[in-house]
């Protein structure tokens, strides 16, 4: 195996990219592109399985599994595929941040899956962009970035991992990396291979699913998928090191758009033209 799991996480299977029609592409109006570090944390979002059938002083009792982010603000977000595994078909849950009140759990909908490239496309119900939530969403990016380009792999992790509620505190992990090479990978015991981005980033518990940004734009180029653990290349092996033993791997954007093309979910993309949301 080319890739270690966090604990609580499994693998999928890995296969060749498939053709589907094309979704609506927008441009992102200003207010809707993160342009700081707040509006980057409220576009990704813990993923989790409440435990509790009523609040208790720390709010639900619940289960944490991984990462999901916004891509628009029909509710539509975006997780690895593995991350859902995890639930058995249990109901997914995840949990939002409100600007005057404690954190609340909302039900997401499973809306489609492709498990040869660990993708998984995800609407929470009732709309949270229609609510009082601090939530945004985050921009595609159309072209990978080059190799040194600085990245960084946004999640979110309860402050008390071993027995997390609501009402408890968020710990962000945000450091700064580089995109060090690209790699096709089998990412469990798949027939054909997924193309993964490695990047100089620790990958902590909980990570997988959280989106990989370019510093700059704030653009999403991959989703965290574990910690890469075959290092042939002494570049690196030397950037592994300076990242302090840690080096991430992230399946690239591109599988999440064609699943968002082949389900007509509309996205954006900084620069490209808008376009009318598919009916």
């Amino acid at each position: 195996m080319n890739i270690s799991r966090n604990a609580i996480l499994g693998l999928v299977a890995a296969a060749a990219l498939i053709c589907g029609p094309m979704a609506a592409v927008l441009a992102d109006p200003p207010a809707a592109v993160p342009s700081d570090d707040t509006a980057l944390s409220f576009a990704i979002c813990p993923i989790v399985y409440p435990l509790d059938q009523s609040p208790s002083e720390r709010g639900f009792h619940y289960t944490f599994y991984g990462n999901g982010f916004f891509i628009n603000d029909g509710g539509y977000l975006l997780t690895a595929a593995h991350v859902l595994s995890q639930l058995r078909d249990a109901q997914p849950y995840i949990v939002l941040r409100l600007p005057m009140a404690p954190p609340r759990l909302l039900k997401v909908t499973v809306i489609a899956v492709d498990p040869d490239h660990d993708v998984a496309l995800l609407r929470a119900t009732p709309n949270p962009f229609e609510g009082k939530y601090q939530v945004r969403f985050l921009p595609l990016a159309v072209e990978r970035p080059e190799r040194t380009q600085a990245v960084l792999a946004a999640a979110l992790r309860p402050s008390r991992l071993k027995d997390p509620h609501t009402f408890d505190a968020f710990v962000e992990d945000r450091p700064s990396g580089q995109v060090l090479e690209y790699e096709f990978s089998k990412l469990d015991k798949g027939p054909a291979e997924t193309e993964l981005l490695l990047f100089s980033h620790e990958i902590l518990l909980g990570d997988s699913g959280a989106p990989v940004v370019t510093a700059e734009s704030q653009a999403v180029v991959g989703l965290v998928e574990g910690r890469w653990l075959r290092v042939n290349a002494a570049s690196i092996a030397t950037s592994m090191k300076q990242s302090g033993g840690g080096i991430g791997a992230a399946v690239l954007i591109h599988y999440a758009i064609r699943l968002l093309e082949q389900q007509s979910v509309a996205w954006h993309a900084v620069g490209e033209t808008s376009k009318e949301l598919p009916h």
